[in-house]
C-alpha cells in the first residue's frame, strides 16, 4: 500500500474537477483529508476510496476508456421495455472481462411510452452492446417486432 499525499490542487487535477469543489468534498466528509498547517493533504487510499479504485491512469500504462452512452426509445410499452431491459442485461453480463465490467441500467417510463437505457463501460463492450440493440429494434425477426412504434 502507497503512502503517498496529495494536495487538494494535485487531486482537483487528476480528478479533472475544480479545487473549490474537491475542499467541498473533504469539508463534508466525502473525502478524507488531514490538515497540515493551512494546507488539506489527502493520502492515496482516501483518494481511492473516493474514486472506488486506485488511479485510474498509472504512470507508464495504458489509459483506461470508458464510455457512457445512454439510448432513448420512445413508444415503449412496459412488456416490451421488460424484455428489452432483460436482454440487454443478459448481453452485458455474457463473455466480458470481470476487470471491465459492462453496466446497464433501464428505466421504462409508462406515461410516456418511453424508455431510457444508461450503458458504462469499456468502448469495445459498449459499441458490443449498442449494436446488438440496434438489431434487435431493427433487425428482421428481432425481439421486440411490432411492440416498438416508429424504431
Amino acid at each position: 500500500m502507497s503512502n503517498e499525499m496529495y494536495s487538494v490542487e494535485q487531486v482537483a487535477d487528476r480528478l479533472g474537477l475544480h479545487v473549490r469543489t474537491v475542499r467541498g468534498y473533504i469539508r463534508s466528509g466525502r473525502l478524507r483529508a488531514v490538515r497540515i498547517g493551512k494546507q488539506y493533504r489527502i493520502a492515496r487510499a482516501d483518494l481511492d476510496a473516493l474514486t472506488g479504485g486506485p488511479d485510474p491512469a498509472p504512470r507508464g500504462g495504458p489509459a483506461v476508456v470508458e464510455v457512457s452512452s445512454i439510448v432513448q426509445i420512445d413508444g415503449v410499452g412496459r412488456a416490451a421495455a421488460d424484455r428489452l431491459g432483460t436482454f440487454l442485461l443478459a448481453g452485458a453480463n455474457t463473455n466480458h472481462d470481470p476487470a471491465r465490467p459492462l453496466r446497464v441500467q433501464t428505466v421504462h417510463d409508462e406515461e410516456r411510452g418511453r424508455m431510457k437505457i444508461v450503458i458504462l463501460g469499456d468502448a469495445e463492450s459498449t459499441a458490443e452492446l449498442l449494436r446488438l440493440l440496434d438489431a434487435v429494434l431493427h433487425g428482421d425477426n428481432g425481439l421486440l417486432d411490432g411492440e416498438v412504434r416508429g424504431a
